[in-house]
């Protein structure tokens, strides 16, 4: 299995709970960097709720790994 299929196979909605735990930001930070355009948009799930994408988040983070160095 490549690993370009297993990230893909990883690949999954994070919800704004798990988005928190990653980041480390709040609910009103994390609001306020999407308006900014500096964070990945929100996914509509249903009515009342969204989620984002677990691989548009793990590169944001690794961004801003690389933007330290």
């Amino acid at each position: 299995m490549s690993t370009e299929h297993t990230a893909v196979a990883d690949r999954r909605i994070l919800r704004r709970a798990e988005v928190e735990a990653k980041t480390g930001f709040k609910r009103a930070h994390i609001y306020n960097l999407m308006k900014e355009g500096k964070f990945p948009k929100a996914l509509r799930l249903g009515i009342r709720a969204v989620g984002w994408d677990s691989a548009e988040i793990d590169s944001w983070i690794t961004e801003r790994i690389k933007e330290r160095v």
